[in-house]
């Protein structure tokens, strides 16, 4: 894995260890991450994103307490071998489930209609960049 999959927005409102942390889970899910992949060091995180070290080795270490990392020596953070390759749709889509509420709470505060969001959600998932 290279630190560049990892998308860091610095002025979210979510802390960035938890950006990492919701970011590793959902590529866990998904299969994206088998088990036994190598993840990038805590500095190549940090070096890619302008971040401080802590910051990720705080999000792994949250994350090897969950069981979803383990720590190799010698070679840094990896995927637990005992995770699934990738979970149930249903699994994946309540991963999800928080977000969507939080847009679809949004596109009704800003009033905008049903058809226009999901027009351009579709749009979004369909981009590849």
């Amino acid at each position: 894995m290279d630190a560049s999959i990892l998308t860091i927005a610095p002025g979210a409102p979510e802390p960035i260890y938890r950006q990492i942390v919701e970011q590793v889970r959902r590529m866990i899910a998904g299969g994206q991450l088998p088990p036994g992949e190598l993840l990038p060091s805590v500095r190549e995180v940090a070096g890619a994103h302008a971040i401080n070290p802590m910051t990720v080795s705080r999000a792994y270490s949250l994350l090897e307490s969950e069981g979803l990392l383990e720590r190799r020596r010698g070679t840094g953070m990896a995927v637990a071998q005992g995770t699934r390759r990738a979970h149930p749709e249903a699994a994946r889509m309540a991963l999800l489930e928080p977000r969507m509420q939080d847009l679809a709470r949004a596109a009704r505060e800003l009033e905008l209609p049903a058809s226009r969001v999901l027009r351009r959600l579709g749009q979004l998932l369909e981009d590849e960049t």
